[in-house]
């Protein structure tokens, strides 16, 4: 997913478009999880982006995604840039002391 959101042209008011962006990428998210893993996969991991625009933004982890959206609404932005890549991912054993 690479979309700029904007908050200004919403029939919603702002908290409540809010919650439908972080609503809108929780369900995009449980859809890639729930997509077959191939071969030699553990799991599906994530690349985040999130800036004002795709230019500016900046990498994040996945868990970071909601408290950036926020950040977005208290700065009161009037558009964001957020871009969810999926990958493949690989666990790896921890060290046995």
């Amino acid at each position: 997913m690479k979309k700029t959101f904007d908050l200004t042209q919403q029939k919603l008011p702002m908290p409540r478009a809010i919650e439908a962006i972080k609503y809108e990428v929780k369900k995009y998210l449980k859809r890639e999880r729930n997509k077959l893993l191939p071969e030699g996969v553990d799991f599906w991991d994530f690349d985040c982006r999130f800036g004002v625009d795709e230019a500016s933004s900046e990498v994040i982890h996945i868990s970071a995604i909601n408290k950036c959206i926020s950040e977005a609404e208290v700065k009161e932005l009037e558009s964001f840039y957020l871009e969810i890549l999926a990958k493949s991912g690989h666990r790896t054993k921890k060290p046995v002391e």
